[in-house]
């Protein structure tokens, strides 16, 4: 029987967007945000403010029964000692959404940053600072110590979003509008170098700058909007050009070379990798040599023994185990992207003992018979690897596990799921990877849980 209920649908709450509050600026909270508390009860993040300030701060999203309001600091009351003048004019409210921390002192986002680990670390793995092996520091990268009110021009891949009338800019803060920019001063010098900001790129949707480390290799990808033709690419600089399409349920896109190279050269561990366009590599110019040297210090890998590198990319720590465990040495790389796995498989080719296999770690790792190894590396997605992964991992008695995590709140997560298989951190290593965001790497070392508590 149909029904006969004709009951009015409740109207929908009331939108405070807009609405402001003066509030006293609590502790910083994982997202590049920190909490306050308006009078009314009220439960606030708040961008563009620091712990301790008084600000005037505009609700951005939120309704009169959500749970906690977005809200931007419109109005510094009172500063923080911690507080300079953002040097980037788009970053400031209803702008760019990119950095998070320009308002802040270098040493001041580390501090931050280090706060944020500390307290995931706590609520979703339960762990101490101490208990994980981590003395509290977030590490500059070298050459990354600048004086306050300077940016390292630190990113060597620039993701740029087109609007309507054809203007290269940047994503504002929760939004798919398009913030356009002359310039982004995280950008690396080659980056910068090409002049994307300045060209029109009508029928684009977005433009992917990408200058390597290591070599004058430089690439933009282009991604059009529906059968849009590309334009003539003239920049300031030599550039291989890639036009991007959308594979529709795959996940991945398909990549046509148009000029140049289909490929750039990086160079990390004193070698060269190959990094087909669109293809992983770590954004900071630094990141590649500092993150191996964090896993392979850790890791102490021998001659001899065996390795898997879970989510390996185009082989970066693959390579690097390989080469510090000799020629009796053997390494098993699992990768889901298809690219990936042919550089990886062209990087590694001078190393007999190394085998890339092609898939999702969960659905390639239990078919390959492995039943024991003496090392892991697994550099997951921003998601994490999850409590699958650590099941399939923790039995094959590896003893030492490094992971390499860019979300601390799944490395916590996954800490937690791996002390339930057996697993404890030995020590923690952070680093600020990525200056003037909120986000950082984490280099954390594992280690069977009866050995750690000896």
């Amino acid at each position: 029987m149909a029904s006969t209920d004709s009951s009015p649908t409740a109207p929908a709450a009331a939108s405070l967007a807009g609405q402001e509050y003066e509030v006293e600026v609590g502790p910083v909270a994982h997202g590049g945000h920190c909490v306050a508390r308006a009078e009314d009860g009220r439960v606030l993040f708040v961008r563009h403010t620091l712990p301790g300030e008084r600000v005037i701060a505009r609700v951005t999203e939120g309704h009169e029964d959500s749970r906690f309001l977005r809200a931007d600091a419109v109005t510094v009351l009172e500063p923080s000692r911690d507080r300079v003048p953002a040097p980037c004019p788009y970053a400031a409210p209803g702008k760019c959404g990119g950095c998070d921390w320009q308002h802040a002192k270098p040493g001041a986002q580390r501090r931050l940053k280090g706060e944020v680990l500390a307290e995931q670390l706590r609520k979703l793995a339960g762990l101490t600072p101490e208990e994980a092996g981590w003395d509290g520091t977030v590490e500059p990268a070298p050459g990354d110590k600048v004086a306050p009110g300077d940016v390292p021009a630190w990113r060597t891949r620039v993701q740029y979003a087109i609007d309507e009338d054809g203007r290269a800019g940047l994503r504002k803060h929760r939004s798919h509008e398009v913030q356009p920019i002359d310039r982004c001063l995280i950008a690396a010098e080659a980056v910068t170098e090409l002049g994307v900001e300045a060209r029109d790129w009508s029928g684009m949707a977005s433009v992917e700058a990408v200058a390597a480390t290591g070599s004058s290799d430089r690439m933009v990808v282009l991604t059009p909007r529906g059968d849009a033709r590309l334009p003539l690419v003239e920049l300031d600089r030599p550039v291989s050009v890639m036009r991007a399409e959308e594979e529709r349920g795959r996940g991945e896109q398909t990549l046509h070379r148009v000029h140049g190279r289909a490929f750039v050269r990086e160079r990390a561990d004193g070698r060269t990798w190959r990094v087909s366009g669109g293809g992983f590599w770590q954004v900071h110019h630094q990141a590649a040599g500092v993150l191996v040297d964090a896993v392979m210090r850790g890791l102490t890998p021998r001659k001899g023994e065996s390795a898997l590198d879970l989510y390996c990319g185009a082989g970066l720590f693959a390579g690097a185990l390989a080469d510090r465990m000799g020629e009796r040495g053997a390494v098993l790389g699992i990768e889901a992207s298809k690219r990936a796995v042919g550089d990886a498989r062209h990087n590694l080719a001078d190393f007999p003992r190394v085998r890339i296999e092609h898939g999702t770690v969960e659905r390639v790792l239990p078919r390959t018979g492995i039943t024991e190894t003496d090392l892991i590396v697994l550099d997951p997605p921003r998601a994490g690897a999850g409590r699958a992964v650590i099941r399939h991992i923790a039995p094959l008695g590896a003893r030492r596990i490094a992971y390499v995590a860019c979300d601390p709140a799944a490395l916590a997560r996954d800490l937690a799921h791996f002390r339930d298989a057996g697993y404890l951190p030995r020590f923690i290593r952070a680093f600020d990877l990525f200056p003037m965001t909120h986000h950082m790497e984490c280099v954390a070392i594992l280690e069977p849980a009866e050995k750690r508590q000896r």
